[in-house]
């Protein structure tokens, strides 16, 4: 007992005086840091700072940049805190030509707005005008001419119906099948209202029925690597699946309807 070594109150006191301090100031610095994080992100919230400064928007090609930016509702004066993804993706999908939207904020005043459109899959030619057609059947207003056509025409249809089902059939064939296509016309017959006659840029001919185009035109590729390129003719597949070869008279007509065709169009 007379060795260990005995720590008065005077000693000790000081000692909790200065851990307490030390406490105290830490709490006091924390609160300081607190307060003045607190006072700068009023100030932000209240000025120009916290406003969309820039409106990216990307994926559009049919639409301007001007129209999705006023169809979101977005200005450089709304707070960027504000802005309700689901709100403006909405507003945007109410366009004819928008499929999807995708919206993202990035701080700290950027608001990037992705644009999925619906595919153009044809163009109905009437009255000297071109009507473009989407891949959910919907018909746009006419244009007066296309500079470089990205989808096949449609002559000689005037049922709204059959053409939107058209439009579901062109939108399940790739795009290679797709592009490989110059005119689609409407020849109904008595035993099949839906028959249409089909002209391919390289020169051969279809003849299919709507409900199974898409089906059945995807072995097109196949079929023709069978055939003599340089023998022209009728690819049937109505039913099943045949070649016949144009006669001279039938070589005539078709060189006839292409260029009455290629004269309307122009």
């Amino acid at each position: 007992m007379e060795n260990q070594k005995v720590i008065s109150l005077e000693d000790r006191v000081p000692k909790l005086k200065e851990k307490r301090k030390r406490k105290a100031n830490r709490q006091l610095i924390l609160f300081i840091m607190i307060f003045f994080t607190l006072i700068l992100l009023i100030i932000y919230l209240q000025t120009p700072l916290s406003k969309v400064k820039v409106i990216k928007v990307e994926g559009a090609v049919n639409i301007t940049e001007e129209t999705i930016a006023k169809l979101s509702g977005i200005t450089t004066n709304t707070n960027f805190w504000k802005v309700e993804k689901e709100e403006v993706r909405a507003n945007l999908k109410k366009h004819k030509l928008i499929k999807d939207v995708q919206i993202e904020k990035k701080i700290p005043y950027t608001v990037i707005i992705k644009i999925q459109e619906f595919k153009r899959v044809a163009y109905v030619f009437k009255n000297s005008s071109y009507y473009p057609i989407l891949e959910n059947g919907d018909l746009l207003p006419k244009q007066s001419q296309l500079i470089y056509p990205d989808a096949p025409l449609l002559m000689e249809w005037d049922d709204s119906e059959l053409i939107q089902d058209m439009a579901l059939q062109l939108k399940q064939l790739p795009s290679g099948i797709t592009n490989a296509i110059s005119e689609i016309h409407h020849t109904p017959v008595k035993t099949d209202d839906e028959q249409i006659t089909v002209y391919m840029n390289d020169g051969f001919e279809v003849i299919a029925t709507i409900h199974t185009f898409a089906q059945k035109m995807k072995s097109y590729p196949n079929i023709i690597s069978q055939l003599d390129r340089n023998v022209k003719g009728i690819i049937h597949l109505e039913v099943g699946s045949y070649f016949e070869a144009y006669n001279k008279e039938e070589m005539e007509k078709r060189d006839e309807e292409i260029q009455k065709n290629e004269q309307a169009e122009n």
